[in-house]
């Protein structure tokens, strides 16, 4: 039998405080650099440079209920767009009664992404419990808050006078 009193040789490196490895000399300050696509902005570096936004206007002729899921919007090109321009990743979407809900994407916020944080608040409500259950647009008020917009709601979606069905019109408007 091998004597049992005899003192280890292995060193664990976390007690004695070495690296088996050598130290790293390039840390990399951010840990996922590539994640946010260029040309997409932080509202608050926005609000510093005194850059305007401008809002799609597609988001006022949705007629979407709040608590139906965005997916069930017949115009699936409108989701695709940018909420605002110059495209940012973190927007607040403020309503009336003071709620407030956050859309964000790294590589810019879509319509959708704000349809998507607004239904979240609103999936488990009854039509006859929203007042105001349509979206009838966003509003940016740079006077009251830079990186918010104001979410507006009506009664009712108007009947949509687009045109009706729109399966006809499958290969062209691009």
């Amino acid at each position: 039998m091998a004597e049992t009193a005899s003192p280890l040789t292995k060193v664990d490196s976390a007690i004695s405080g070495l690296s088996s490895s050598p130290p790293d000399e390039k840390k990399i300050g951010h840990r996922r650099a590539s994640s946010s696509a260029a040309g997409v902005f932080n509202i608050n570096d926005l609000e510093k440079e005194g850059k305007e936004l401008k809002i799609a206007v597609e988001t006022q002729r949705l007629n979407w209920k709040l608590n139906t899921s965005p997916a069930t919007l017949d115009d699936k090109e409108a989701l695709k767009k940018f909420l605002t321009t110059p495209p940012v990743k973190k927007i607040d979407l403020h309503f009336p009664l003071g709620l407030e809900v956050a859309a964000r994407n790294l590589k810019g916020v879509t319509i959708k992404d704000a349809l998507d944080a607004i239904h979240k608040q609103f999936k488990k409500k009854a039509d006859d419990e929203l007042e105001l259950p349509v979206l009838a647009g966003f509003e940016w008020d740079k006077d009251e808050s830079w990186t918010r917009l104001i979410v507006h709601q009506k009664k009712e979606g108007a009947a949509s006078s687009v045109g009706g069905k729109k399966k006809k019109n499958k290969g062209g408007d691009e």
